[in-house]
């Protein structure tokens, strides 16, 4: 009885063993199919990784923006003449003037000498006359000048602070541009080996457990041969 009972209790234990064995079978076989499929997974994401990019592949030179001002210069001082007409205006009605008062003297009987005191007064006048004249005429032009100058001046540097401004923007935007376009890469680059990292941490884990199955069949079979070997003991004992 005792020697049927051990029989019993090995072939109980080859058959335990068996079916461990096989669970363990399909444990690394479909280990093995999760590493393959993690592989795959794996090469597909490194087949469709982005392409290294250059954010500042459109930046632009924007040198075309600053223009040479210099041809809008002019000496408003330049053509400055001096003021005669009024003078000479003024003169000639001095000339008619004083002619009018000889005719006068000489009507009433008058010395020559009052004829040339009026004369030399006369003449001082019209000096007088033309140098005030001239002096007016001299300080409106150079007035003029220079409020021409100061408008040329304000205009320039308006046109540069346009020019400046163009300039800024331009770069502002190029810069912006480029620092958006390295963000968007960076966000997929980001992604990108996330998912390589998931893939290469599948793989991992589907080896161990393939190698863990692996180990648990040659267990499992390992006991199901120390059975057999019970039962062949356990027969010859018989």
């Amino acid at each position: 009885m005792a020697v049927v009972a051990a029989v019993a209790a090995a072939t109980g234990s080859v058959i335990a063993g068996a079916v461990s064995a096989n669970q363990a079978k399909k444990a690394s076989e479909k280990a093995g199919r999760d590493k393959r499929g993690a592989e795959a997974a794996l090469e597909e994401v490194k087949n469709s990784r982005q392409d290294i990019i250059n954010p500042f592949s459109t930046t632009k030179d924007l040198s075309s923006l600053a223009q040479d001002l210099s041809g809008q210069m002019s000496n408003p001082f330049e053509n400055l003449g001096v003021a005669t007409q009024a003078a000479e205006i003024q003169m000639e009605q001095a000339d008619i003037a004083l002619a009018n008062t000889l005719d006068t003297l000489r009507a009433t009987g008058a010395s020559a000498g009052g004829a040339t005191a009026l004369a030399q007064a006369a003449l001082q006048s019209k000096k007088g006359i033309s140098a005030n004249i001239e002096q007016q005429e001299a300080q409106n032009a150079k007035a003029k000048a220079q409020g021409e100058q100061q408008l040329q001046s304000r205009q320039l540097a308006e046109q540069q602070r346009m020019q400046s401004i163009s300039i800024s923007e331009g770069q502002r935007v190029q810069a912006a541009e480029a620092a958006g376009k390295q963000f968007e890469f960076q966000q997929q680059e980001n992604r990108t080996n996330a998912d390589l990292d998931r893939a290469a941490g599948q793989i991992s884990q589907a080896a161990a457990d393939q190698a863990s199955a692996n180990q648990a069949k040659a267990a499992a079979w390992g006991g199901v041969a120390s059975s057999i070997g019970s039962i062949g003991a356990a027969a010859a004992g018989k």
